[in-house]
């Protein structure tokens, strides 16, 4: 699906999904939806926003960040500033963000990171969305490969990390553990159909699986 600027026009509620490459933004968008986004074989495949109307649902796939095969450095950079910029020029039209994480490899990254006195584009992305007052969903993908005995104890980690305090359930509202692999986004799904409730847009329900 090519991206086509005219799918913006007249869209009254934007649901944006960002996050590393290759953390499963895409696979999750099309379970979601049902609608064939592009799903790419190789990291950072994904250069440009890809847009997917639905009525008055907008809901777009920004670029991953981070690791791309066969991308310059540079143009990484490039496309981490093309996010922030989209989130900032349409921060009133954007209803929600849904930051996608791999559960899995997270705190393997931010400890890196931190190696260098770095923070995590994850992180940093968290917060500006906060900033500029865009409500965040954190789905926190590939359960599926952390062992079910360990799954409390990582995604309390990964709370201290992006600055939530533990435990993790406190937090169901904003954190959702998902599998894309297996298909378990019913959690997921219910938080979003939320956030539309809230904005008193209940027929935007029938979008999302």
């Amino acid at each position: 699906m090519k991206n086509n600027p005219d799918l913006t026009d007249g869209a009254e509620f934007e649901i944006i999904f960002v996050g590393r490459s290759n953390v499963g933004k895409s696979s999750i968008i099309r379970k979601l939806t049902g609608s064939k986004v592009r799903v790419g074989k190789r990291p950072g495949v994904t250069l440009k926003p890809i847009h997917i109307r639905l009525g008055d649902l907008l809901v777009t796939d920004m670029p991953g960040f981070g690791f791309m095969s066969g991308v310059k450095e540079r143009k990484q950079d490039i496309v981490k500033d093309k996010i922030v910029h989209y989130i900032e020029d349409n921060a009133g039209r954007i209803d929600l963000a849904v930051l996608v994480i791999d559960g899995s490899s997270f705190l393997e990254i931010v400890a890196r990171w931190e190696e260098r006195n770095e923070i995590p584009v994850d992180i940093e992305l968290f917060r500006f969305l906060n900033e500029v007052g865009v409500p965040v969903i954190l789905a926190i993908n590939k359960m599926d490969k952390i062992d079910r005995d360990m799954a409390d104890h990582v995604l309390d980690e990964i709370m201290e990390r992006i600055g939530l305090p533990s435990p993790w359930n406190m937090w169901q509202d904003v954190v959702v553990p998902v599998s894309a692999k297996e298909e378990d986004l019913k959690k997921l799904s219910s938080c979003i159909r939320q956030r539309m409730h809230l904005a008193k847009r209940d027929d935007l329900f029938r979008y999302i699986r």
